[in-house]
């Protein structure tokens, strides 16, 4: 049986695929957490797809790969990966080596020992933070947090680093506008308890960054939506203390 499907939204991360699959694999086999990630690509022109199929055979099927037609955004790509995924447990990681797959225990055994249905990687709490940042970029990070805190119950609101159970999302209907698919699920999903772990967020080493004005007016756009959702539904959701894996204690 899957524990953990973690899904990989790609377009041209060929040259960071393969270190990530290696460290995700590595933390979860250190954990004896049985995993998959699922792979989802929207017809990269550098070949992702086809180096994520190669990774498939190299890891025994413990690559899933789900081609798309054309760049159809990061969220659907989310969702399609978790429609693919087998897991109790769905979760999403950039493929960039941005989010650290060393706390993957840590949120994994947060989920199954310390009652939380969502563990969300934040850069926002003790322990977290940004690394290789200009400070435009950092204000504009806080920023759109400090904007999201009203109708979430975290201090990352935007981390883009997540696992659930899976039960949160489901019969959820889920329309993110953008790339906050995370944020969407915070406000939506069917869940009572979240919990933070904290992790260094490290600027990506290679490829080009989505972020530009186009997602700061997605992320406006998509703010409203939920502001509207959670002032009709009012939903109701605790925060918890994250449970850190014994192996992973410092």
């Amino acid at each position: 049986m899957i524990q953990l499907s973690l899904i990989v939204p790609t377009y041209n991360e060929k040259d960071t695929l393969p270190i990530l699959a290696e460290r995700v694999f590595a933390a979860l086999d250190k954990a004896s957490i049985s995993g998959e990630l699922v792979v989802v690509d929207d017809n990269s022109p550098d070949g992702t797809a086809a180096l994520a199929e190669e990774l498939s055979s190299k890891y025994q099927g413990r690559i899933k790969v789900v081609k798309r037609s054309g760049k159809l955004g990061l969220s659907s790509a989310v969702i399609a990966g978790w429609q693919a995924g087998q897991g109790e447990i769905l979760g999403v990681i950039d493929a960039d080596l941005s989010h650290d797959p060393n706390i993957l225990p840590d949120m994994v055994y947060s989920i199954t020992q310390g009652g939380a249905d969502i563990a969300l990687g934040s850069r926002y709490i003790k322990g977290g933070g940004v690394r290789h940042w200009p400070w435009y970029r950092r204000i504009t990070s806080l920023t759109a947090v400090a904007l999201g805190w009203p109708i979430c119950p975290v201090n990352d609101v935007t981390s883009g680093y997540m696992l659930m159970l899976r039960q949160v999302i489901e019969g959820v209907e889920l329309n993110p506008i953008g790339f906050k698919i995370n944020l969407e699920v915070l406000v939506k999903g069917r869940y009572k308890t979240v919990t933070e772990v904290p992790f260094i967020f490290e600027d990506r080493l290679a490829g080009k960054s989505k972020f530009g004005g186009g997602e700061i007016v997605n992320y406006l756009k998509h703010l409203g939506a939920l502001t509207l959702y959670w002032l009709k539904n009012r939903p109701k959701h605790t925060k918890i203390a994250y449970t850190p894996f014994p192996g992973n204690r410092q």
